[in-house]
């Protein structure tokens, strides 16, 4: 696979039998380009697995994978004046491809190495047990430079702020998981009966370098330059300072161990009712140490999270879901090292989640999906009645419903619709936000729609579009990242039996737009239009 940027990519599934086993190795390799002025990279990794029959009851597969991951660092354009983002015109006109960061600087290199092991014994014609063990060692180092702040007019013109940081991290990560898996009839009702175990365990460490301007003085001061706003943007030259003299510099060490239990039965009440229902208790217990300060905080969770849920099929085509779930996040941060003293205090939050669904099988190959939902978020932070203190008070709702169209009109015509339709805010004041902000990054509405018309037996042609609506860049609902929609179209020819071409041309229309965003002043552009030719 190649593309009109030059990045290109090939990849290998590659098979051979050897009496009552195999070997298989997939393995990648690609370089990296974009639209972006300074954007490049290159990734590898290859898989080798052996896996093997032995005997009538008993399968097992072990295999090894390694990647490797370099690529520039880019974290797209600022937002303009008081952070709305100017597009198609304002002081960003023209910016698409401009790179607001430093060649060097803004680098991320990844590597990790994996082993997998898979068994699953038959035990009896109703009793299977299988097991999956996972152990990983992954080293990163992320370093950039990047725009702090929106653009506004200074003196002689648009200016625009700059930090950097350097985040140096490693983890290893053990994980095993054991599942019973039992199918058995009492008076005339089904069970499928699912028992299980989980460990993980996971020691990570990290440290944040701060960037300055400065070799000689590590202060605060020095932590951010004022460039002017220009193609290319001229940044002075980043020193990162390591240990506790930079400001606001962390090295920590985390240990986390996790066990889980669980249990669940998929009861079958005749051919029209299933019922589900399972609980799961996970013990949480994470520790972490500050390097610069020797302060150690730790923190144990129980937590028993049940899981519902109802399937009614009134006609063998069709079918009604209701569910129910609940699930916790501990108060450490999502890679559980920000723990301190205020975090270990704190119970985890709390997740509600309330869907409602139904599937048509309008044809054998055409569905028709509908789902509603609602998912509450609570225990959340929020400042304390008294100065300094935090409390769990806050809250979140998200409710939409998706609506989807899969499979084939006609022997010809492939399509694939979907629509989304969220409602995300801050119900309850907490920390970051204040009750009725809307939640970053979640559009209102989404809408997708591809279709692939095949002309003869070896050639087709294929049309879609993608559509969002406005989102905020970030809870402070400052930036508002404006609304979308992307023109795709596609060839596909046949030109063996075993050999397919497929050409790809994203945003046929040439359309300015922003995709996805970090935070308020670090907003990723859409690509122009572009092509990808690829051969399989």
């Amino acid at each position: 696979s190649v593309d009109s940027f030059g990045s290109a990519y090939v990849a290998g599934d590659a098979n051979v039998g050897f009496g009552q086993g195999a070997v298989r190795v997939n393995a990648f390799s690609e370089s990296l380009g974009n639209h972006r002025d300074a954007y490049g990279g290159r990734r590898f990794g290859i898989n080798p697995t052996v896996g093997a029959q032995l005997g009538e009851r008993f399968k097992v597969q072990l295999g090894y994978e390694y990647v490797r991951d370099d690529r520039v660092v880019d974290r797209g354009i600022p937002s303009a004046f008081a952070g709305t983002l100017a597009t198609p015109a304002g002081p960003l006109t023209g910016f698409r491809n401009v790179f607001f960061g430093v060649r060097g600087v803004n680098d991320t290199g990844f590597e990790a190495h994996m082993l997998r092991l898979r068994t699953e014994a038959k035990l009896s014609d109703s009793l299977t047990l299988s097991t999956q063990a996972l152990y990983g060692d992954y080293d990163k180092i992320y370093s950039n430079a990047y725009p702090a702040t929106a653009v506004t007019l200074g003196p002689v013109g648009p200016i625009v702020g700059i930090e950097a940081y350097r985040d140096l991290s490693t983890r290893k990560s053990f994980i095993v998981q054991s599942n019973l898996e039992w199918r058995v009839a009492t008076g005339g009702i089904d069970h499928i009966v699912l028992v299980g175990a989980e460990y993980t365990g996971q020691d990570s460490t990290s440290e944040r370098r701060t960037g300055f301007f400065d070799p000689l003085v590590g202060s605060a001061a020095n932590r951010r330059r004022t460039v002017a706003l220009a193609n290319p943007v001229v940044i002075p030259p980043v020193f990162f300072i390591a240990g506790p003299a930079g400001n606001g510099n962390r090295s920590v060490t985390s240990k986390l161990k996790q066990t889980s239990f669980y249990i669940q039965d998929q009861i079958g009440l005749g051919d029209k009712i299933d019922l589900i229902a399972g609980l799961r208790y996970d013990r949480f217990d994470l520790g972490v140490t500050n390097l610069f300060t020797a302060e150690k905080f730790a923190r144990i969770d129980n937590l028993w999270s049940p899981r519902v849920g109802v399937v009614f099929k009134p006609v063998p085509q069709a079918s009604i879901y209701v569910s129910y779930s609940k699930s916790f996040l501990p108060q450490s941060g999502d890679q559980f090292t920000s723990l301190d003293a205020t975090l270990a205090a704190l119970e985890p939050e709390v997740f509600n989640n309330y869907e409602i669904g139904a599937k048509w099988d309008i044809k054998p190959n055409l569905s028709l999906t509908v789902a509603a939902y609602r998912l509450d978020r609570s225990n959340t932070r929020a400042a304390g009645p008294v100065a300094g203190t935090t409390v769990l008070t806050g809250q979140q709702r998200t409710t939409g419903f998706e609506l989807g169209l899969t499979g084939r009109i006609t022997p010809q015509w492939q399509t694939s619709v979907g629509y989304g339709y969220t409602d995300a805010e801050i119900t309850q004041t907490t920390t970051a936000a204040p009750a009725g902000r809307r939640v970053a990054q979640v559009p209102k509405h989404q809408f997708s729609l591809w279709n692939r018309y095949d002309i003869t037996q070896r050639f087709g042609v294929g049309l879609g579009l993608y559509h969002q609506s406005k989102q905020f860049a970030t809870i402070s609902n400052v930036t508002e990242v404006p609304t979308y929609t992307r023109v795709d179209a596609a060839l596909f020819v046949k030109l063996t039996d075993r050999i397919e071409a497929q050409l790809n041309v994203e945003n046929l229309t040439d359309a300015t737009y922003f995709p996805v965003a970090q935070n308020d002043n670090n907003i990723s552009t859409g690509a122009p239009v572009n092509a990808r030719l690829t051969v399989a």
